[in-house]
């Protein structure tokens, strides 16, 4: 499989599962980097949304008009890889910080931010792995 592919899929996996995990977030009052907040989010919402759906689409082939004016597929792979790697060291330091609050757990409970945390950085590895591995593929040249 094309590498650009997979890092699409990656991606989308990736956006789907901390859009869903933002989106759980607002709607229990929780905003950007896990403030409280007392209305909800919408233009995160929206915006994480487009990304979701953006960013696979620029990813998965070669797109003219995008090259052209914009930057070469593996360059923009390249700046989504070091974004994707600055996510994942906020993330690591919302897993390692000694006290996280927690919001309700969809199943019943509570879900601390660490345990959050943990899931979405071991998510954000693969899909960094991916991408990073389609922005420097010699053979995508």
């Amino acid at each position: 499989m094309d590498s650009f592919r997979l890092a699409a899929r990656a991606y989308l996996v990736y956006g789907v599962i901390y859009w869903i995990g933002g989106f759980y977030l607002v709607m229990h009052g929780v905003g950007v980097r896990g403030g409280r907040m007392m209305q909800p989010g919408v233009v995160w919402i929206v915006l994480g949304l487009v990304f979701v759906v953006a960013i696979p689409y620029l990813l998965v082939q070669r797109r003219a008009w995008f090259e052209r004016w914009i930057l070469s597929r593996r360059d923009f792979a390249r700046i989504l890889t070091a974004l994707m790697a600055l996510r994942a060291w906020h993330v690591l330091r919302v897993a390692l910080r000694p006290e996280t609050a927690s919001v309700p757990a969809p199943w019943g409970g509570e879900l601390t931010f660490r345990v959050g945390a943990i899931v979405f950085l071991v998510v954000t590895a693969g899909a960094l792995v991916l991408v990073g591995r389609a922005a420097w593929d010699r053979e995508a040249a």
